[in-house]
């Protein structure tokens, strides 16, 4: 009845606790990874911020318009006048009066006639005119005329300013804005790729571990079924202590080989976890645990002139050189004219279009500025500096070609030597099984010393890593190559 109901309950919990474990692919791993990489996080931000630096250079090249406005309270007042010249203007017409009759005296004293009789009469007649008082007003009008009121005093503008030709780094600058723009998505894109190998290669360290301790696990059973049975031949007579204790020792390695397996498949999971951006004690397995589906596809060929321009860090060279190639374009440009269009709107008050006013008032306008150097030397050791970094990215692009080759054929020797390594090592795998059967048949037969079983079970085990080895250097080189190819991921 007990035995029904442990069974009962071993049928009812480990499907649940099966199920509880989420089930990874390599796919989805890489799906993860880049969602939650904080360096392809950070190369994204950085895309953004180039392509508003682009939109800004752009802008240098259009139009601008802006606005400016001041005012200011003064406690004094601008006069043109002084005190004494405004006080001679509104007195003209006394003095012009007083000048008259005077003028008019003489000649009457000239002509012999009594002025103190024709005197008073002339008066009568030129106050009756008015004179004085007629040009004394019209002193006090241009006096008050002349007063400009600036105690308070309000200016505004409106510009609109048009560069026509500045010596080309306008352009210059806005294409380098371009291309750094087009650098940002190459990093994203080198970013990304960087991110996926690194998935790929704690993906196949939890693969290759998680063989390891099968075998291990394998191993184990097969030394401890060997010490169980020369267990009972000790107690037969028919073999000796130190026999188990030999055997006894091998079992206790293996043991702490598979602990450290466990331990290793532990750990490398951990890391895909922190680069799929999971918590560190999530439980899971993986998928692709069948090695054996791995092709043996290797390049027959090898098209350098397509590597190179796949390859990102020759797009990033490339890139640069155009860049450095817009650097001296800008240098150069310090050495020529500079020509803008500026045309707006002015208005003030007091309105100093029509006699100072207080009222507002304006007039457009518009006009060319140009500016030619003439005397500097810095410049020209500018422009001598943008064509040696030019000359600089050149040696760079050479340098990174011939690393590139290097590297693409060494990966490709290197994963032919792995399909190599691994045919050896199935051979060898076997050759080591058929001898673990043949030893342990004639270890239940009698003719064989549990050492030589051991022997055998011990050679059984290396072949068997030997090939999850070889298996995982062939997946791993097949990543790297392609990454050597410039073949996305």
């Amino acid at each position: 009845m007990i035995r029904k109901i442990l069974t009962l309950l071993i049928l009812t919990f480990v499907p649940l606790l099966l199920t509880a474990q989420q089930c990874v692919t390599l796919e989805a791993c890489r799906q993860r990874a880049l969602q939650a990489n904080k360096g392809l996080k950070r190369a994204e931000i950085k895309r953004a911020e180039t392509e508003a630096l682009e939109k800004v250079a752009l802008w240098q090249m259009l139009p601008k318009v802006s606005a400016n406005g001041a005012y200011s309270w003064m406690q004094k007042e601008v006069n043109l006048l002084s005190q004494e010249q405004r006080n001679e203007i509104n007195s003209l017409g006394t003095h012009v009066q007083s000048n008259i009759n005077q003028a008019i005296t003489d000649e009457l004293t000239n002509l012999g006639l009594n002025s103190d009789v024709v005197g008073p009469a002339v008066d009568n007649i030129l106050h009756n005119t008015r004179i004085e008082n007629a040009l004394n007003n019209a002193g006090q009008k241009i006096t008050d005329a002349l007063e400009l009121n600036t105690h308070s005093v309000a200016l505004g503008t409106v510009t609109v300013t048009q560069p026509l030709f500045m010596g080309g780094k306008l352009l210059a600058l806005y294409r380098s804005a371009r291309l750094a723009n087009n650098l940002s998505g190459v990093a994203y894109d080198q970013q990304r790729e960087a991110t996926l190998v690194a998935v790929d290669e704690a993906y196949w360290q939890v693969v290759s571990v998680q063989h390891k301790k099968e075998v291990a696990e394998k191993y184990a059973v097969l030394l401890q079924t060997l010490y169980n049975n020369v267990d009972e031949m000790v107690k037969a007579d028919v073999a000796t202590q130190g026999d188990l204790t030999r055997v006894r020792v091998k079992l206790n390695e293996a043991q702490m080989n598979l602990t450290k397996a466990t331990n290793g498949l532990l750990l490398a999971k951990m890391l895909l976890a922190q680069r799929c951006g999971m918590p560190l004690d999530t439980v899971f397995t993986v998928a692709d645990l069948n090695l054996s589906t791995l092709d043996n596809q290797v390049p027959e060929s090898i098209d350098m002139d397509n590597i190179y321009r796949r390859r990102s860090e020759m797009k990033m060279l490339r890139i640069s050189d155009s860049i450095a190639q817009q650097g001296v374009r800008i240098a150069r440009s310090t050495l020529m004219p500079n020509i803008g269009l500026t045309a707006g709107y002015l208005f003030s008050n007091p309105n100093i279009f029509d006699g100072f006013k207080n009222e507002f008032n304006g007039s457009f306008m518009a006009g060319v500025a140009v500016n030619i150097p003439i005397a500097h030397p810095g410049s020209f050791y500018a422009l001598k500096a943008a064509k040696a970094k030019r000359r600089e990215v050149a040696c760079q692009i050479e340098e990174a070609q011939e690393m590139i080759e290097l590297q693409v054929n060494k990966l490709n020797y290197e994963l032919a030597l792995a399909y190599k390594k691994l045919t050896q090592a199935q051979s060898n795998l076997d050759n080591a099984e058929e001898n673990l059967k043949l030893a342990d048949e004639s270890f239940q037969a009698g003719v064989c010393s549990s050492s030589d079983l051991m022997a055998a079970q011990t050679a059984w085990l290396s072949a068997q890593s030997e090939v999850v080895d070889a298996q995982i250097e062939i997946a791993m080189s097949r990543v790297y190559l392609r990454q050597a190819l410039g073949i996305n991921q």
